[in-house]
């Protein structure tokens, strides 16, 4: 059991572990913000462009069924608000990353002295 545990607490304290937590938690509350800028601002703006219709309160009544396909629409416009959302910012990462990769290494202080060796060695034999 305790070779077990001391497994578990590796795994669990891995860099990868750790970060894909910490994406799930930011992940979670961004969806919240997104979800909160799509139902609270940008669907009664459409609302008012579509003549005050409210998507969330679309429903129709089967029976006895009482069927809410608003809310599913207003899920699937929350769902590609948040997906673009962060297309864009996977996007802007990347191209951080990019420039960053694309910046020249700064070379070592021992690939500068054998820079100048080999510079010199050249002077000489010439």
């Amino acid at each position: 059991m305790k070779k077990f545990m001391e497994e578990f607490k590796a795994f669990a304290v891995k860099g990868n572990v750790m970060d894909m937590a910490i994406g799930i938690i930011i992940g979670t509350a961004f969806g919240a913000i997104i979800k909160s800028l799509v139902e609270n601002i940008l669907m009664p703006l459409l609302g008012i462009i579509l003549g005050r219709i409210d998507i969330s309160g679309l429903h129709v009544k089967i029976g006895t069924a009482d069927l809410t396909y608003g809310i599913f629409l207003q899920n699937i416009i929350n769902f590609i608000f948040i997906a673009l959302a962060i297309f864009i910012m996977i996007k802007a990462i990347n191209r951080f990353e990019k420039k960053k990769e694309e910046a020249p290494a700064k070379p070592s202080k021992e690939e500068e002295l054998l820079t100048e060796i080999r510079d010199a060695l050249v002077k000489k034999n010439a």
